[in-house]
């Protein structure tokens, strides 16, 4: 009988896929101590969105908490994150050093194994990074990504595509350990993960692990899985309770269930498994699960949305108010998949169709191309496994005023370690190499998250189910007494006021008497009104009353979705009023700011 491999991913994509991303270190490590008295040696504990959310949502450091999974789980346990390529755990594409330092840090820090994808599955962006996790002395598991196509699509993410890009991978010289067949919204047909796995075994021989990944979110995980071990998978990624099924991995005890009666089984002590699972449970006792993430959602199927983006979008929808906009952008999501040139729907990709649907939503249907997809159907971040739509590619051309690019996108990216090194030096803090990658991997647009983390400027926003105050009671008013004799009233007719006298027994008007007539008053000259195009967090705020400001000048960027949206003045100008402050959530047409 044969034993299938697991890593249990409870601790990292559990927490993505349930609380996106934003899980405190404290409150968990106990966890990490139960799985480790259960027997279980093969642990996720980092990486992906579980890097910048730390910083950005849970006021805590990413290195800090691995150091911590580290000393939980013992010195023999392997421990996994997950990197995007040339991505690795950044907002965005890395240069080359950051690339070598992002492998160099996580080694430093506890890990062991690195699990490595494109999104594009293009094997260049996977070729330098895959090198240097190698040379940093890690385990390289390189990662086919896989998902299903939106009615009507075709010609990639079929099983000779993936054949194809396997073939890529072996003919690229690219170094790896292991090879993982990752669909992160686990919609690909069981058929389909048969007919790969078992066309990837052939390839290959005997010789290399193959592992498969999938989440629960459509319903089939543990069908793929079951077709994934049949076709010759060494290893599978399981999840235990309560960060199992819905939008999470399959479920251990379920998948130890399933494979019953076959050539095939998971080594696990069952008792200790339950125990640890209690130990988790109390551990979250006190955080609040998304129903959306508790359920099987079957129209991912049609609009690929991953079970650890699902619900650190909907979480962003919950902050900004616009959750009722999720079955609509949910929607939209498929036609940008369909135009977009069939990059698989993972981080960063599947933002970059989730920002673009929003945006289709909430500003009109391609009104606004959004920064990530303009710069994926563009080239920015190499080939996706069709051509995009040429409408989008010129729309995104016209209104990002940048052509097509076909080169390697590694090699336009300036060195980021001196950048970040100046950066530090002018902030007066420390010039670690932690740091370093702190700063570098957490740049925007607007601004710079790591650098506000290492100035104390961190918030935390982890959701908990909080006990509502019990309600004080309310004694009733008084009425008030009945007034004796004549009573005033003040009326205003067409801007006059008068003074009324009424006997108050037989309601008759005693006198009147005018106060005051109106003035003409002048005519102010009108303000003009900045108001918000869109849902959002107040980010940055560049202006201050009383400012000077020409038009097409930004005031204050807005956040929704990790998308910033620059609000520009919309004429030359002095600033009135500003009518919000950094941190502030606006909705659609709320006033911003005012200028004469």
């Amino acid at each position: 009988m044969k034993k299938i491999a697991f890593m249990d991913t409870s601790l990292r994509d559990g927490f993505q896929s349930v609380f996106g991303a934003r899980a405190l270190t404290d409150d968990f490590i106990p966890a990490v101590e139960a799985a480790r008295h259960a027997g279980i040696t093969y642990m996720e504990a980092g990486g992906g969105a579980r890097f910048q959310s730390l910083f950005m949502y849970c006021g805590e450091s990413a290195f800090d908490m691995m150091d911590r999974f580290r000393a939980a789980a013992g010195p023999d346990a392997s421990l996994q994150t997950l990197a995007r390529g040339i991505n690795v755990v950044a907002l965005s594409a890395q240069p080359k050093d950051m690339i070598d330092l992002h492998a160099r840090m996580f080694k430093k820090h506890g890990i062991s194994h690195i699990r490595n994808f494109d999104a594009l599955n293009d094997v260049r962006n996977l070729v330098y990074s895959g090198q240097c996790i190698k040379n940093a002395g890690l385990h390289h598991q390189v990662v086919i990504s896989m998902m299903e196509l939106p009615l009507g699509c075709s010609g990639a993410h079929d099983a000779a595509f993936y054949l194809k890009t396997l073939r890529e991978i072996l003919d690229s010289g690219l170094p790896y350990d292991s090879i993982c067949f990752k669909d992160a919204s686990g919609t690909s047909n069981p058929q389909k993960v048969y007919e790969t796995v078992k066309a990837a075994r052939k390839l290959l021989g005997d010789k290399d692990t193959i592992w498969m990944h999938t989440h629960e979110t459509a319903g089939v995980g543990i069908t793929q899985y079951k077709a994934a071990v049949e076709a010759g998978a060494d290893g599978v990624c399981l999840a235990r309770s309560p960060l199992s099924g819905g939008t999470c991995q399959p479920d251990l005890l379920t998948m130890w269930h399933a494979l019953k009666g076959t050539d095939y089984t998971l080594d696990i002590d069952v008792k200790k498994i339950l125990t640890a699972n209690r130990v988790l449970e109390e551990c979250l006792k006190d955080y609040f699960f998304p129903p959306e993430a508790m359920k099987v959602s079957s129209e991912v199927i049609l609009s690929p949305m991953p079970g650890g983006a699902l619900t650190a979008n909907t979480m962003m929808m919950r902050d900004t108010g616009t959750l009722d906009l999720y079955p609509k952008v949910i929607e939209a999501m498929a036609e940008c998949v369909a135009r977009g040139g069939f990059g698989t729907s993972v981080t960063p990709v599947s933002q970059f169709y989730f920002q673009q649907a929003y945006a289709n939503v909430t500003q009109g249907a391609w009104k606004k191309i959004t920064d990530g997809y303009g710069k994926m159907v563009l080239g920015y971040f190499g080939r996706t496994p069709v051509p995009p739509d040429p409408e989008i590619v010129k729309i995104a051309e016209e209104q990002m005023k940048m052509p097509v690019f076909k080169g390697d996108p590694l090699e336009i990216l300036e060195p980021g370690i001196p950048k970040a090194k100046l950066m530090l030096q002018k902030e007066g803090l420390p010039v670690t190499d932690e740091n370093i990658f702190i700063v570098g991997a957490l740049a925007t647009p607007g601004g710079n998250k790591g650098l506000d983390f290492l100035k104390g400027k961190n918030t935390v926003n982890v959701r908990k189910v909080t006990k509502k105050a019990q309600e004080t009671e309310k004694k009733p008013a008084s009425k008030p007494a009945k007034p004796e004799g004549p009573v005033l009233y003040k009326v205003t007719v067409d801007g006059t006021v008068h003074e009324v006298l009424v006997e108050e027994e037989s309601g008759e008007i005693a006198a009147i008497k005018t106060v005051s007539v109106p003035e003409m008053p002048a005519v102010p000259e009108p303000a003009i009104e900045v108001r918000a195009k869109l849902p959002g967090n107040v980010y940055e705020i560049f202006c201050s009353q009383g400012d000077r400001v020409k038009k097409g000048d930004t005031l204050l960027i807005l956040e929704a979705m990790k998308m910033e949206t620059p609000v520009a003045a919309p004429a030359n100008g002095t600033i009135v009023s500003l009518e919000v402050e950094k941190g502030h959530t606006v909705q659609s047409g709320q006033l911003l700011a005012t200028l004469k």
